[in-house]
């Protein structure tokens, strides 16, 4: 069974029945789900988890919905990889790479679509829409394939070509709108007002927004049930990192692993970087800004989530961090040249965040880092197309000694 029993406003605590909805009637705040944790203590334990499906849905009593009618399409149990090359690099003795890249539809919205498209069916919904930089996009698509469900998607019309075909394949009504994430938000928001639709990242959004929460089960359980010293992730809403910090904090209020003391780093590209200059500026508050940003994945302007992950840094002493466009493919690049990990451009962002905090000395060598990979680089190859040369030689040993110089 599900322990969801409520939804509850996250600015001023007032509570509404579990319905499609996602922000508060009295002060505008956004709705987030409250569960019975005592019901939940009593049911869970490291055993019970442990013997549960290897994907995401063996965490289903922290979730709005139960592993039983889930769109399911193996989500989740990522690797978690040791990386000792690029740990090297940094001076990072216990670097490890969350790589949800390699999810169902390479990257780690399938966690959060599952949860929603899950929870809509419940509902009673015969269509799936929702707004997105890209990864949303094919997502909902292919969970909508799975359940039968009618599927719409929103997508600024200067997404990368390799997401397009990514969504395009599993036959959704595809939408381009000519705009920025920001502006096609606004559009389906307008549009789930109006429509019986479950508009996942609007009127489903408390639901949503709970997946991102097994990016912290996974880690806790997968380092042997504890949170590690410090996370990189990346900030597009922001929600990711937020439920990252959450997902952790559960687990220690349901005791299965120690009181949290992780430091959490949020990672963004300069060119729509609204929290990391929020946090340099030291207020709570993200200023709007219109983006203009290599990282199309997370170029979204008016983050919704940008305060709660401010609150998170200060509390906890992270950081955002900024890193400039030409160093979104460098982070690309040395990430598969060190790890074998081929990630998109927002992977390329939290490397070249993590990089940067290495060298300012912010981790000690010896501590437990995390860097969360979150879509995989076949989808954003224009970005580091360049690093493509290629030896050209006739078929003959003449022409390869020739041309080609291999030194040991």
């Amino acid at each position: 069974m599900a322990f969801a029993s409520a939804l509850h406003c996250r600015e001023c605590g007032r509570e509404y029945p579990i319905e499609p909805n996602y922000v508060c009637d009295f002060c505008f705040g956004p709705l987030e789900v409250t569960y019975d944790y005592d019901a939940i203590q009593k049911a869970i334990s490291r055993e019970k988890i442990s013997d549960g499906p290897m994907d995401m849905w063996r965490y289903d009593d922290f979730l709005p919905v139960s592993r039983e009618n889930a769109v399911n399409l193996g989500t989740g149990m990522t690797p978690l990889l040791k990386a000792d090359n690029l740990g090297k690099e940094l001076g990072l003795n216990n670097l490890w790479i969350k790589n949800d890249a390699v999810n169902p539809t390479y990257s780690f919205k399938d966690r959060v679509v599952s949860v929603a498209s899950t929870k809509a069916l419940e509902f009673g919904f015969e269509t799936l829409a929702c707004a997105s930089t890209g990864n949303l996009a094919g997502s909902v698509a292919a969970h909508g394939a799975k359940a039968g469900m009618k599927t719409l998607v929103f997508i600024p019309a200067d997404l990368e070509y390799g997401k397009v075909i990514g969504a395009s394949v599993y036959g959704p009504t595809l939408v381009t709108v000519n705009g920025s994430y920001d502006d096609v938000n606004r559009l389906c928001s307008e549009l789930a007002d109006n429509n019986p639709w479950a508009v996942v990242n609007i009127n489903m959004r408390p639901y949503y927004s709970e997946g991102s929460k097994t990016l912290a089960y996974e880690v806790a359980e997968q380092l042997g049930w504890r949170a590690p010293d410090h996370v990189v992730a990346p900030l597009a809403s922001g929600s990711l990192f937020t439920k990252i910090w959450k997902g952790f904090n559960e687990f220690a209020k349901m005791g299965l692993i120690d009181e949290v003391t992780t430091t959490m780093h949020g990672a963004q590209a300069v060119g729509c970087s609204p929290i990391a200059k929020a946090y340099d500026a030291g207020v709570l508050h993200a200023k709007p800004e219109v983006p203009n940003t290599v990282a199309k994945s997370l170029g979204i302007g008016n983050p919704a989530d940008a305060y709660y992950v401010l609150k998170i840094l200060k509390e906890g002493g992270g950081a955002a961090v900024a890193v400039p466009e030409d160093e979104v493919g460098e982070g690309m690049i040395l990430l598969a040249q060190t790890e074998g990990i081929f990630g998109e451009t927002a992977a390329g962002v939290v490397v070249s965040a993590l990089k940067r905090q290495a060298e300012a000395g912010v981790f000690d060598p010896d501590e437990t880092v995390v860097a969360y990979i979150t879509g995989n680089g076949l989808k954003t190859q224009e970005v580091v197309a360049s690093s493509v040369q290629p030896i050209n030689i006739e078929p003959n040993m003449e022409a390869f000694e020739a041309k080609v110089n291999i030194t040991s």
